[in-house]
């Protein structure tokens, strides 16, 4: 059964924490689905992931640009998996049904936003009541990720 590991952004946006997370599930030689809501924020996210860094490199792609099984990391607006990938990475607070073939997925949402919280909560227990394995990860003072052990509470602060 899949694992969801929750992330709680609250020292930094998602346009920073994002490329950090992708760098470090890449460097592990897992492929990865990025779920994104809209086609403008698909292509603020193809764009930005290409100029994020000079000192990095994350090879990604999407529809526009075909041949899935070529990119490592895939953007896309609808559940799917077409790159064989095995971490989902959903941004914008999609409740997923069917997790397919992925062993893990990353939900991450905006600690700023209070409805996002709510929402971030409503699937922590829509999860936890299905049987899920769940964590949840909060950012320190340096912006790095912390491990909370929650148990089966729901989502704080």
């Amino acid at each position: 059964m899949v694992e969801i590991s929750f992330y709680h952004l609250q020292k930094t946006p998602l346009e920073k924490s994002l490329p950090r997370l992708l760098e470090k599930i890449y460097a592990a030689g897992k492929r990865i689905v990025v779920l994104i809501e809209t086609e403008e924020r698909l292509r603020d996210l193809d764009a930005q992931l290409w100029t994020y860094s000079t000192q990095s490199f994350l090879p990604h792609g999407s529809a526009r640009d075909g041949s899935p099984e070529n990119h490592p990391i895939w953007l896309t607006r609808t559940l799917e998996n077409p790159n064989d990938a095995s971490v989902l990475v959903v941004i914008e607070g999609e409740e997923i049904t069917d997790f397919n073939s992925f062993e893990k997925c990353l939900d991450l949402f905006n600690g700023y936003d209070e409805e996002s919280v709510r929402h971030a909560r409503k699937r922590w227990q829509h999860y936890r009541q299905k049987g899920y394995t769940l964590t949840y990860w909060f950012q320190d003072e340096k912006s790095g990720w912390c491990k909370k052990e929650v148990g089966q509470q729901a989502i704080s602060n």
